[in-house]
């Protein structure tokens, strides 16, 4: 049997979400069946209802194999960051193009989330030996070749909210791109996305599988049959704008996947500048209600 007092970034989960990241090593249909057995805890009393809420300060006991607690060691990675700006309970990144955000099946080392991770690490803010189920995580991702910025939660409670802003479009996102073609004044692309193994697709028609997209676009200069656009995401798919402005008829300069011509250097798109745009309470982040961050 294992004891575990449930801290500031555990709480307010349900107990089945906390147990698949402090078990990993236990098959989830084990859990929900350990939860049936009478195998968990929470303050002496038996817990069969993986949707119970935990508090801070609960004490969980689990009555299971010692084997399924096992979990990697956490490991720091080399980082170097481009941090516009960072308090208690977040931080906002420049992250270059050509760096993955997320370990992919591929196997990339060093993605942005590690070396956000190392920081918080050495900078003593991120104790890893501490945490049963939270690790500092990216509230946005950028497509590997996508510049620009990304929120990072170094808390639990932030985390959530920054989930709940972003989703609830709370958050603004505005993209600088530059496309083949000449576009002038501004306008609404909107479609249905469908995606494939490497590229998405966006047509006028809705089906089964396919999301429905939005975007806003606002034309900055062009030169030379290309153009420089403002876009901002009003929902946020894989590759959405690359995909939106290829089927408006204008991708992006250099980029080949989606129909472009091959340029030196690849497309050009960045996550330029985000709005906190807080329509409803933000809890702890409150404070950062009408704020701009722009490169």
């Amino acid at each position: 049997m294992r004891s575990v007092t449930v801290n500031k970034n555990d709480c307010g989960q349900r107990l089945d979400k906390f147990l698949s990241k402090y078990l990993p090593g236990m098959p989830k249909s084990m859990l929900y069946k350990s939860l049936r057995k009478n195998c968990v805890k929470v303050n002496k009393k038996h817990i069969k209802d993986g949707a119970f809420k935990l508090c801070e300060g609960d004490v969980i006991d689990l009555y299971v194999r010692e084997e399924f607690f096992a979990a990697p060691a956490f490991r720091a990675v080399p980082y170097k960051l481009d941090i516009v700006y960072e308090d208690e309970n977040l931080l906002i990144i420049n992250k270059p193009a050509g760096l993955v955000v997320h370990a992919d099946d591929k196997g990339t080392k060093n993605t942005l989330i590690e070396q956000v991770q190392s920081y918080l690490y050495e900078q003593g803010s991120y104790r890893p030996e501490e945490e049963h189920s939270f690790a500092p995580a990216l509230a946005n991702r950028l497509d590997r070749n996508t510049s620009g910025l990304i929120i990072a939660a170094k808390n639990a409670e932030a985390l959530r909210v920054l989930n709940e802003k972003i989703k609830s479009r709370e958050i603004k996102k505005f993209y600088t791109c530059i496309v083949e073609g000449k576009m002038e004044g501004s306008g609404e692309l909107c479609g249905f996305l469908t995606r494939g193994d490497k590229v998405v697709s966006v047509s006028d028609k809705n089906s089964a599988k396919a999301k429905a997209v939005r975007l806003k676009w606002r034309a900055l200069s062009h030169k030379d049959n290309r153009s420089v656009l403002e876009i901002e995401l009003l929902t946020g798919r894989t590759h959405q704008i690359r995909a939106q402005l290829s089927q408006a008829g204008h991708p992006l300069a250099g980029d080949v996947k989606y129909g472009a011509k091959k340029t030196d250097g690849g497309y050009k798109l960045t996550s330029r500048r985000l709005v906190f745009d807080f329509k409803t309470d933000a809890g702890i982040l409150s404070y950062l209600a009408g704020r701009e961050f722009t490169l």
